[in-house]
């Protein structure tokens, strides 16, 4: 890309509603640049709970609109990427004294006929004290209920929305940040600036505010556009301890506070645990998870499981903030999840149009709502489009585990199971792009652990923007949960003398 280059968009941020916009737009027609200014997903759409649903709890803040929306999506992304989204029954555990019986039935049934349901069961009630759902509970947990919703690996999500842009044409940045942009002669003139300190300036007809947690300071300061909206953080924070339980079942706990906690499968041999709601400052940067927050998600299990858990077993943690559109609820739980976009211009000026709030679920369709709303500069933009292609990878011509378990191992006979899996459940179809050209497992290179070759470390830095050691460990795989600190920091050296090398002029 040149000095003065020219776009139709240029949007800042490289999260899930970034990508997401970057995608629907290149495929509409529209030159597109996306600028991030550190890695994809490097924030919030890699620090979610992992899960594609449409939000059973919402429905007592009677955001049917938001629930309807998300579980139409949940049905999308199961058909457009059924190798990174994955059907998850879920448990909830009665507490007569939280919420009456017939108000849960009552919601499981609103939440079952919202939206058109093609792939997922019916919610039921269940016998806790005969079914192998309640095993690992107290026994005084006597009646519950499972519903069907979705898991997903977050930052995947954002990786195969960016390749699917740059395959219609986008331009993708990481490590460059918009320094500036001011309106000049009806065009966005924007200051980027890289990673090494260089520096470009680019126009654009319109610009895209996606940047999440800094969606207002990039209003304020980088636009110098002011605004009256206003953005809530709000922190969630999650923890990793080793599965707590048999099955490959999810469980969302009723708590004291009215909020719920979900326990999730993660990773074979984890359970994921979150999460919280906590009011942060604005300007906030690298949230961690607090020892209260994390003494918090232990109780909110232990009040449930038949043997508990304590901080000590916690193995990893993380958390991120969310930027929720500041509606004036004073109760971070309460604040919505739906979106707002804000659109600053006139006809006759270039328009900037802000992203505040959403969720992972609903991105397509935020995506699908931000270019409706700049037809107006663009009549020649083609339609919607996004609903019905799949997204890389996910072209499957079967079911992800036939995929998996019977047309790669009948294509690569020599793949150890363990790492098959692995592959297609990062990569889908794409897994084949990746071992293509190889015909035993010597020549997937040097193994890291945890099913991690070089031969895919050298994919990710090549098409996939991987740049360092966490790039890979925690975003395009999660290795990171399953490597000592030694074979990290093997992988830390192998990837910065990759970086080196195919940086180097």
């Amino acid at each position: 890309m040149g000095e003065n280059a020219q776009f139709d968009l240029l949007i800042i941020g490289g999260g899930i509603n970034g990508a997401g916009i970057a995608r629907d737009a290149a495929g509409r027609g529209l030159s597109v640049l996306l600028v991030e200014k550190d890695d994809l997903a490097a924030a919030t759409s890699s620090a979610s709970s992992k899960l594609i649903h449409g939000g059973l709890r919402y429905l007592e803040q009677y955001e049917f609109r938001l629930v309807a929306e998300a579980l139409s999506e949940r049905e999308v992304l199961l058909n457009i990427a059924p190798h990174l989204v994955h059907p998850l029954n879920f448990v909830m555990p009665h507490v007569p004294e939280l919420r009456p019986r017939w108000m849960i039935r009552a919601g499981l049934y609103l939440y079952d006929h919202l939206a058109r349901r093609t792939r997922l069961p019916s919610s039921r009630g269940i016998d806790l004290r005969t079914s192998a759902y309640g095993s690992n509970l107290k026994p005084s947990f006597l009646k519950g209920f499972v519903y069907a919703d979705c898991r997903v690996d977050d930052a995947r999500l954002v990786v195969a929305n960016a390749m699917a842009a740059r395959e219609l044409g986008a331009q993708i940045l990481t490590r460059t940040e918009c320094v500036f942009a001011k309106r000049v002669a009806n065009a966005w003139h924007a200051n980027l600036r890289s990673a090494d300190g260089n520096t470009r300036e680019v126009t654009a007809t319109a610009l895209v505010n996606a940047a999440g947690p800094w969606v207002k300071q990039v209003l304020n300061e980088r636009l110098h556009q002011p605004s009256l909206d206003n953005v809530r953080l709000v922190k969630g924070s999650h923890i990793v301890v080793p599965q707590l339980y048999a099955g490959n079942h999810a469980y969302i706990l009723q708590n004291d506070d009215r909020r719920v906690v979900f326990m999730i499968p993660y990773e074979q041999r984890y359970t994921l645990i979150g999460t919280t709601d906590i009011a942060m400052p604005e300007n906030s940067s690298s949230p961690t998870a607090s020892d209260e927050e994390i003494a918090y998600l232990c109780r909110a299990a232990n009040r449930y499981l038949a043997q508990g858990i304590a901080p000590e077993h916690v193995v990893w943690s993380y958390a991120g903030v969310r930027p929720l559109y500041d509606d004036g609820t004073a109760d971070p739980s309460a604040i919505t999840r739906d979106y707002t976009l804000r659109l600053d211009a006139d006809a006759d000026i270039a328009p900037v149009l802000s992203v505040f709030g959403g969720k992972i679920t609903t991105y397509r369709r935020l995506a699908e709502h931000a270019l409706e709303k700049l037809r107006g500069w663009f009549p020649a933009m083609r339609d919607a489009w996004t609903a019905g292609t799949a997204l890389p990878g996910g072209n499957l011509t079967a079911s992800f585990e036939k995929f998996t378990e019977v047309e790669l191992a009948d294509r690569y006979p020599w793949l150890a199971a363990e790492v098959r899996r692995a592959l297609a459940s990062r990569h889908g179809a794409y897994a084949g792009v990746i071992l293509d050209g190889s015909h035993s497992m010597n020549e997937l290179g040097m193994c890291f652990g945890a099913e991690l070759y070089a031969r895919e470390v050298d994919y990710l830095i090549e098409q996939e923007w991987a740049r360092t050691a966490e790039d890979i460990l925690y975003r395009r795989t999660k290795a990171g949960l399953h490597l000592n600190k030694a074979q990290c920091g093997v992988l830390e050296s192998y990837v910065a003398t990759r970086i080196e090398k195919t940086e180097r002029p």
